[in-house]
């Protein structure tokens, strides 16, 4: 595997199967200037280059090239998390760069409110820096304590307008997401100050119904956090928050395609239901490309057995050891098309977090974040662009 740094000067992939846009493209070519998409075409049609890549001599016959991956929700790798600081960041991003992951949100476990100021402060200061680091994301501490997975139960509240501007603020308009379980005191209160100060409020660790569901989509919440998964799941009479979440052409769900989170037929239904409006994401925490062993999830200790994370004082389940390469091959077994999974890895993210103008797409005018794949969907090389 070859990673590239960001790109400077000019480099064309050529003799590739592009698949971007919803569609297949093959024997495409993509020319990317100072990391800036700037031309695309088929055939022998692209002018010289500074660097210049064979996409089938690099990746064998059908090799695969896409946007780079984006995911808006995961916790660490590498055994490192997201909780700890710059240096843990940028040891766990290089994971998952490494599979094709060339943004990312970073998401914050629930913690204290002077942590979790202090926290998101801190990845504000990290995204004038790394410019693959495209914010944060609190799952917490405004969660359900009956859907609490692996967040600390004892740490968890209700949004206050206070708190909830507290942290914004110390964010400085860089917190991506806010997850919210809009049933709780003030919860539909908070889903409209999150949305009114740019960042997008997600539905999620909630006993909410589909009644409750709907009134949080139409206070603003546009995300729906890993689906299924800390929420009442479908009933005939109880349809809950996943079937409100995919009736509305306006919310994007998130999914956790790891055979754990969601069966692979659960995956298959979820873009069945919500055709582009699924974003594949990790959930992955510390373990992720690392050993099985204990962990800690902020404060919650976790045992990592045959890649599946546990809480140890509930055996709930507690976020993935999943790459994004892996999220794509597993949703293609699943039977989800090439061009849905990629969508899901790149447009639809993007799009959830108000980055659709400029990351998702390798075409004219966008930043040139590439994956090229083996026709087996094995990650060879990644190319990091502009900033976002």
């Amino acid at each position: 595997m070859s990673i590239g740094a960001a790109a400077t000067g000019s480099l064309v992939i050529h003799s590739a199967r592009l698949v971007d846009q919803g569609t297949v493209t093959e024997d495409a070519w993509v020319r990317i200037e100072d990391g800036l998409v700037v031309e695309r075409g088929t055939g022998r049609t692209w002018a010289e280059a500074d660097e210049i890549v064979d996409a089938a001599e690099a990746a064998g016959a059908d090799a695969v090239l896409t946007p780079g991956f984006i995911d808006i929700h995961g916790h660490g790798g590498a055994g490192a998390s997201f909780d700890d600081g710059a240096d843990a960041i940028r040891t766990a991003r290089a994971l998952h760069r490494d599979h094709g992951t060339t943004r990312a949100v970073v998401s914050l476990v629930t913690a204290p409110l002077d942590d979790l100021a202090r926290r998101v402060a801190e990845i504000a200061d990290l995204r004038e820096t790394d410019a693959d680091i495209l914010g944060s994301h609190l799952e917490g501490p405004f969660l359900d304590p009956a859907h609490h997975g692996a967040h600390e139960p004892t740490l968890l509240r209700a949004p206050t307008p206070a708190d909830v501007a507290r942290l914004l603020d110390a964010g400085r308009g860089t917190i991506r997401q806010v997850t919210i379980a809009p049933e709780l005191p003030g919860g539909l209160d908070a889903v409209r100050l999150v949305v009114e100060a740019g960042a997008a409020a997600a539905v999620g660790h909630t006993s909410a119904d589909a009644d409750m569901a709907v009134a949080a989509f139409e206070a603003g919440a546009s995300i729906l956090t890993h689906a299924f998964n800390a929420m009442p799941g479908i009933h005939h009479r109880a349809p809950g928050p996943v079937l409100a979440a995919a009736a509305d052409h306006r919310v994007v769900l998130e999914a956790i395609a790891d055979d754990v989170h969601l069966d692979p037929r659960v995956v298959r239904l979820l873009f069945d239901s919500a055709p582009g409006r699924v974003a594949l994401i990790t959930d992955a925490m510390a373990a992720a490309g690392s050993a099985d062993g204990h962990y800690d999830l902020g404060a919650v200790s976790v045992t990592v057995r045959d890649g599946i994370a546990r809480a140890d004082d509930t055996g709930s389940i507690a976020g993935s050891t999943l790459t994004q390469d892996v999220a794509l091959r597993k949703a293609v077994a699943a039977g989800v098309a090439l061009v849905d999974t990629v969508r899901a890895l790149t447009e639809t993210p993007a799009r959830a977090i108000g980055l659709a103008e400029r990351l998702g797409h390798l075409a004219p005018g966008y930043v040139g974040d590439a994956v090229l794949l083996d026709a087996q969907l094995h990650v060879v090389r990644v190319w990091t662009g502009d900033r976002p």
